[in-house]
């Protein structure tokens, strides 16, 4: 059932999708990226908007032994020692193999946690690490001389793709950015944000979007999620899900996006949470509300 909402506001989004300033936007901290899902054991290396390659992976032994979030590459070593067997780097028998991209995680400074190589190419693909991430030693040697220091790495147990998780996680796919103005009451308010466009779909920058249409945003204590008031309707959203409450009922939706850190809500979004429909005209680049 169609929702209405009553707005003292009538607006038009000019889009101008031939803007002679449109720009690719790539992610906030760099265009590389590293997902491993331990979940199905899998790394994926994304770089210049899209996952390049995917690899078999082995993990801890145990769920917690590799840990989950968001780290670095903060050292790169080739032939490091196993210096708990006092094995020297190189030797066939160092359980490292010998490249090393080792992880800041809790202030190990890449010491102790690592993507690396092996000594045992049959224990790839299972559980059986005290916590490293270990790859096929031809793998890490493809993978080595791409990545910099600070390559974010998220590690995680998901059913998701790993498109999923790294878009998830702010990574950008081929996004284009370009320049927007809201017409409210007949006054012309260019966005100072972009618009984003990615798959032929508009997403407008959150945060202000809600201004512009005299509305208010805060965050709901404890939960993650925010609060979008936009006229006499609230909606709450937890930011890159695909799912908010309006008036007690959860709804599904296209997931926001983290784009150069602002967050962004799907054009058709507007008329799904809020009840504002609006029409789309191809051949003027505009949606009226």
């Amino acid at each position: 059932m169609k929702r209405s909402i009553t707005l003292p506001l009538v607006f038009v989004l000019l889009l101008t999708l031939s803007f002679p300033g449109t720009s690719t936007v790539s992610a906030a901290s760099s265009s590389e990226l590293i997902v491993v899902n331990k979940k199905t054991n899998t790394l994926g290396y994304f770089s210049g908007g899209k996952l390049v390659r995917t690899f078999p992976v082995a993990t801890g032994k145990t769920k917690s032994l590799t840990p989950e979030g968001s780290f670095k590459i903060v050292v790169k070593i080739k032939n490091r020692p196993y210096y708990k067997e006092h094995i020297p780097g190189g030797d066939p028998a160092n359980p490292l193999g010998d490249r090393w991209l080792g992880l800041e995680v809790n202030g190990t400074k890449g010491t102790t946690y690592a993507i690396h190589g092996n000594n045992n190419e049959s224990s790839i693909g299972k559980y059986v690490s005290a916590g490293c991430i270990r790859m096929h030693n031809e793998d890490i040697h493809w993978l080595y001389p791409q990545i910099a220091r600070n390559t974010k790495v998220v590690i995680i147990s998901s059913s998701l793709s790993l498109d999923s998780i790294a878009a998830n996680n702010g990574y950008s796919f081929g996004i284009t950015a370009f320049a927007g103005t809201f017409i409210i009451d007949g006054k012309p308010l260019r966005l100072k944000d972009d618009l984003i466009l990615e798959s032929s779909r508009v997403f407008v920058p959150l945060r202000e979007t809600v201004a512009l249409l005299g509305g208010t945003l805060k965050p709901q204590a404890g939960t993650g999620a925010l609060e979008i008031t936009i006229g006499n309707r609230t909606v709450t959203h937890k930011p890159l899900t695909t799912q908010a409450v309006v008036q007690g009922q959860t709804l599904s939706m296209i997931a926001s996006k983290n784009v150069n850190n602002r967050l962004y809500l799907p054009l058709g979004s507007l008329t799904e949470l809020f009840g504002l429909p609006f029409k789309w005209s191809k051949q003027e680049a505009t949606v009226t509300f």
